[in-house]
């Protein structure tokens, strides 16, 4: 993945050795922060579930979880363009759901990798 991202990298993305991400990926999470922050994430699988707002400012774990998920899964092509955007939306829903739906489950169950958070040093 990784390396998808770094080859997919436009000329322009590298300014005096400091890459830069691509427009696809930045319009992806941009739209993706746009629709979370509207809670119109994952119509309509959040319908009525509140989870902007105060749940956002009390439990803001679960706001960096859902990044998380929607970046893990993001994948790119050669050309690094993002190809499941939806896929990525959904999985972070399911997630979002999952929390404040107790008896809702996620299918299939998230993966190790899908939850793991990496920390900006």
């Amino acid at each position: 993945m990784y390396n998808t991202f770094i080859e997919g990298l436009e000329e322009d993305s590298v300014e005096g050795g400091v890459m830069k991400v691509n427009t696809y990926v930045s319009g992806a999470v941009c739209r993706f922060a746009y629709w979370f922050a509207h809670g119109t994430l994952g119509h309509p699988m959040l319908e009525g579930i509140s989870y902007v707002g105060e749940a956002m400012m009390e439990e803001s774990s679960f706001v960096e979880q859902a990044f998380a998920i929607f970046m893990n899964n993001l994948q790119l092509d050669e050309e690094g363009r993002v190809l499941n955007f939806r896929y990525c939306e959904e999985r972070a829903a399911q997630y979002i759901r999952s929390y404040f739906d107790r008896d809702y489950k996620i299918m299939p169950p998230l993966d190790e990798w899908e939850v793991e958070l990496y920390h900006y040093n």
